[in-house]
This record gives structure tokens, C-alpha cells and sequence, in this order.
């Protein structure tokens, strides 16, 4: 098969598969208009995004130490963060599945539980 054949099969397999997510439509700023081509996102998805964004820029801030389990605890700190953060969205969008739901408030507790664990063992290093 051609290579550019190849990529081009895949480039429009891709553009159909997204069509659908194209085809959605929101609602611009109460007016009850339709936007064609935004997707439509819960208030709990735009949580998930905050959540993310806020992880990003935490992490993007962190100067490095050099010292890899150091510089492993400061990161995941932001990263279980973040996690908790998009449990508790899920949780609070009464969507209420038993499985998700399930897993969001595990995930809660395991991540809470690991930040108090980094957060103790990055005090009990000796400071450089």
C-alpha cells in the first residue's frame, strides 16, 4: 500500500469518527442560540479541565531539586491533587453511577492518604 495512500485513509477515517463530537451543539452565554461545532461539556467536565489546567500550571512552577525522590514526591503532590479534585466533581454532579462513584470516592481516600504520606516524608528529609 502507498504511504500516502495510508495516511490519507487514516486522516479521513479520523475526521468521520469526529463528526459527531463536531455535530453537537451548546447554548452561547443564556441566549438559547446554538453554536455549531462546540461541544456540549457538563459542569463537571469543565471541573475535570480546571482540575487538569490547575495541575499543569502547579507542576510547570515547580523548580526541580535534582533529587529524583524529592523531585518525584513535589510532583505527584499536584498530580493526587488533581485526581481528588475530578473525584469530587464527578461526585457532586449527582450523576451518581454506583461503580464511578464507587471508585471516585476510593480514589479520594488512597490519593488523600498519599499526599499526607509525601507531604511527611519531603518534612523528614534534612533540608540542603
Amino acid at each position: 500500500m502507498h504511504p500516502r495512500l495510508t495516511l490519507s485513509a487514516i486522516l479521513l477515517a479520523t475526521g468521520l469518527a469526529a463528526t459527531p463530537a463536531l455535530a453537537q451543539t451548546g447554548h452561547g452565554a443564556g441566549h438559547g442560540s446554538a453554536t455549531v461545532g462546540a461541544p456540549v461539556m457538563s459542569a463537571a467536565s469543565m471541573s475535570y479541565m480546571d482540575a487538569m489546567k490547575k495541575m499543569d500550571r502547579d507542576m510547570a512552577a515547580m523548580p526541580m531539586s535534582g533529587a529524583p525522590g524529592v523531585d518525584f514526591a513535589t510532583m505527584m503532590i499536584p498530580h493526587h491533587q488533581a485526581a481528588i479534585d475530578m473525584a469530587k466533581a464527578y461526585l457532586a454532579s449527582g450523576e451518581n453511577d454506583p461503580a464511578i462513584a464507587k471508585l471516585s470516592r476510593e480514589i479520594i481516600e488512597a490519593q488523600e492518604r498519599e499526599i499526607a504520606f509525601l507531604k511527611n516524608w519531603l518534612a523528614a528529609r534534612p533540608k540542603r
